[in-house]
């Protein structure tokens, strides 16, 4: 064949600034669209080969990336199907650019844009030329006869076609790269780029070499140079889940995440085929009680190319909490295949991954509760989570979802309900669920309240206030109380109070004297008829004000809530024999004494009593016991 000159059919010569300039930002994608056309074309001769349309020897089949410094060049070349002459005129000059005019001007001020361009409008190829200031193309097709050619351009819409030689089929694309481009003469740069987008092709890629220790024929231990494949073409997801052990599921678990030290509680295996394609394997990892910045993130690939660790538009946000790998061609995905495309298919892939995950929940309950249970405290954020997130979520996992008491037993919701409905329900027919944010610093409202044969719930993550309000919607008749946020006979009343000791008028005699031993910004008095048998003084915290804050912590945006000072109620237990002692005291000192040792040892119980009150406190201790 003669030489070929021509120019690349489109409809504007900016096509490679274009190309450029709204590319730059994300440069390094040419590499990863130029090594998947590669697969593409090696996955397109193993096909026809089954078909039997091409004959002979496959041989080895893999994809090699090469860098040479001295030359500026990056080569990859493949032994897939190739191409004819006519071939390359038709896939490589002939790009499908209608409307570039128009083009140029909707995106010419949005750099943004940048991820917009290739592939979308049949360019995957010319990703090359972000990198490159001149692309050669030397191919040669599998049909039998055919004749090498070489395709070459300098980044102007001029190019050349010419006869070439080389020995077999598939295709060498040598990029000269530009000089604001050498980072990518780098082989750690390269290296780095195809671990991240091409480490699961299907297709074996090479590049560069690693030395292996081998034996030679006399038994000797020898390095061996040969070249370093960076991908697994067979990851666990597009294997049967019947071909697969727990320790194959771990093992890629670690591949996924090199740097994570701890195994997955579970996973599970997504394979669809209809209405749509995904295949997947998500991870549940122990999730702490704090959010924390997820560093190993779902990542997203279709086709086995990795597109995107950002998965939000594709699984809802509780999900995001997992881990693991989504694969589908039917997501639809700009020309970079880097963004998503928000529509109907996105929406249904979503929701039956969220089903998916639910099912599994369920029936890891149903088959083994009590390792279930083990598991539980490690992924009750993510279920929490999902349940206030998710309608159809909560409908499913109101059957798996678990409260723990104190005593660490857990309960389903409608388990915990039978559980404390008899001794828990108010005078108005609703069940108090009672419950702690710290067993150890509210011990004393915990022990009152067993002692009446109440039940306390443990709630202390940080998405429990949030959760707290979401059950009290969804529950009928049901409320939750911190256990310490009044006196358990007001928490539960059940009945008219018992009768005062004290009369009204001791009551507003007494009040101002105790005011007097405590800061008013901070406390409010309480006078509370109660059992003798229960404290003289105690602190407790209004449930609304306190869960309002505690909101407003998690950013519910409440910040109005979030800077109001902290409120405290002092209770003063108009029964017990101490009150009416100070009540009967008529030395004036002794009384205010009396006064501030009792209120101080309800501070003290609490963990409010602290600095200079702490001490003076321990001081008069000495004293009063001397």
């Amino acid at each position: 064949m003669s030489t070929t000159t021509g120019k690349i059919n489109v409809q504007t010569e900016n096509i490679f600034p274009i190309i450029k300039k709204f590319l730059y930002s994300d440069h390094e994608i040419f590499l990863r669209e130029l090594v998947s056309n590669a697969v593409d074309a090696t996955k397109k001769l193993q096909a026809l080969s089954a078909m039997g349309e091409a004959k002979g020897e496959l041989g080895e089949l893999f994809v090699k990336v090469a860098v040479d410094k001295d030359k500026k060049t990056i080569t990859i070349s493949d032994r897939g199907i190739g191409m004819t002459a006519e071939e390359v005129e038709k896939y490589i000059t002939q790009v499908a650019f209608s409307g570039a005019e128009e083009f140029v001007q909707k995106y010419k001020d949005k750099t943004d844009a940048v991820n917009g361009i290739i592939g979308h409008f049949g360019l995957g190829f010319y990703s090359a030329f972000m990198v490159a200031a001149k692309v050669e193309l030397i191919t040669k097709s599998f049909q039998e006869g055919a004749q090498a050619v070489k395709w070459e351009c300098d980044g102007s819409p001029e190019y050349t076609i010419t006869p070439a030689e080389r020995e077999s089929r598939g295709t060498d694309i040598i990029l000269h790269v530009a000089e604001d481009s050498l980072e990518f003469l780098e082989e750690s740069r390269l290296r780095d780029i195809l671990e991240k987008y091409c480490r699961f092709l299907p297709v074996a890629i090479q590049f560069g070499e690693e030395t292996k220790k081998e034996k030679d024929a006399e038994g000797k231990e020898i390095e061996v140079k040969q070249p370093r494949q960076i991908n697994n073409p067979n990851p666990a997801w597009t294997k049967k889940p019947s071909d697969l052990s727990d320790e194959d599921y771990k093992a890629f678990y670690r591949e996924l995440y090199p740097m994570n030290f701890e195994d997955p509680l579970f996973w599970i295996h997504l394979n669809v085929d209809y209405p749509f394609n995904l295949t997947g394997v998500l991870y549940f990892p122990k999730i702490k009680k704090t959010f924390e910045v997820q560093k190993d993130k779902i990542q997203l690939y279709c086709n086995q190319v990795f597109v995107t660790d950002s998965v939000d538009q594709i699984v809802p946000e509780f999900l995001t909490l997992l881990r693991g790998v989504i694969d589908s061609p039917d997501i639809p995905l700009n020309v970079s295949r880097s963004y998503l495309q928000s529509d109907g298919n996105v929406k249904k892939i979503s929701s039956h991954i969220t089903k998916k995950v639910a099912d599994k929940l369920e029936e890891l309950f149903k088959k083994d509760r009590e390792d279930f249970e083990k598991k539980y405290e490690d992924i009750r954020i993510f279920i929490q989570y999902g349940m206030l997130s998710d309608d159809k979520f909560w409908e499913k996992a109101r059957k798996f979802a678990l409260l723990r008491n104190e005593e660490g037993k857990m309960f389903t919701l409608d388990e915990y309900n039978d559980k404390v409905k008899p001794i828990q329900t108010n005078k108005d027919e609703k069940v108090v669920y009672l419950y702690a944010t710290d067993v150890n610093t509210q011990h004393s409202y915990i022990a009152s309240a067993k002692d009446r044969g109440c039940d306390v719930l443990v709630m202390d993550s940080m998405i429990d206030p949030h959760f707290i309000n979401f059950l009290e919607s969804k529950l009928e008749n049901t409320s939750f109380v911190r256990v310490d946020s009044d006196t358990i006979d007001k928490l539960i009343r059940k009945d008219e109070p018992m009768p005062s000791k004290l009369s009204d008028e001791e009551k507003d005699a007494l009040r101002p004297v105790i005011e007097e031993q405590l800061p008013k910004e901070q406390f409010n008095v309480m006078f509370e008829s109660l059992s003798e048998t229960e404290a003289p003084m105690m602190i407790t915290r209004p449930e609304f004000m306190r869960r309002m804050k505690d909101m407003s912590a998690l950013g519910g945006g409440m910040n109005m809530f979030g800077n109001m000072p902290e409120m405290h109620n002092l209770v003063v237990n108009t029964n017990h024999p101490l009150v009416t002692k100070i009540v009967s005291e008529t030395d004036t000192d002794t009384k205010k004494k009396l006064i501030k040792q009792t209120a101080d040892l309800a501070l003290l119980s609490q963990g409010l009593l602290k600095g200079e009150e702490l001490t003076k406190f321990i001081k008069r201790s000495v004293e009063m016991i001397n």
